[in-house]
């Protein structure tokens, strides 16, 4: 008499599963598929515009205050990292919303 109950059991309890997977899918919607593209755009901006800021601000600080290294490169590099720091941080943020 036992096993028919404990199956029973198991029936009711995978029943009541999937209806909580049902619900909570209901609850948070797909996300749009442009919204990717979205966020591509934002990290690649994030990261092209200190980049090349860096770098012409580089270029202008070589002609003007000539150093024994290249600012280009330095300020370059630079932009690479905050860029990257910016991107990194917006990504954590906007991943943390969904």
């Amino acid at each position: 008499m036992k096993a028919p109950q404990k199956k029973e059991d198991q029936a009711l309890h995978e029943i009541e599963d999937k209806a909580d997977r049902m619900r909570r899918a209901r609850a948070t919607p797909p996300s749009n598929p442009l919204m990717g593209f979205g966020m591509f755009g934002m990290i690649g901006w994030s990261v092209a515009v200190p980049t090349i800021g860096g770098a012409l601000l580089g270029q202008w600080l070589d002609r003007t205050a000539p150093q024994q290294f290249s600012w280009t490169v330095a300020l370059l590099l630079a932009g690479v990292f905050v860029g990257a720091i910016v991107a990194w941080k917006w990504v954590s943020r906007e991943g943390g919303a969904q």
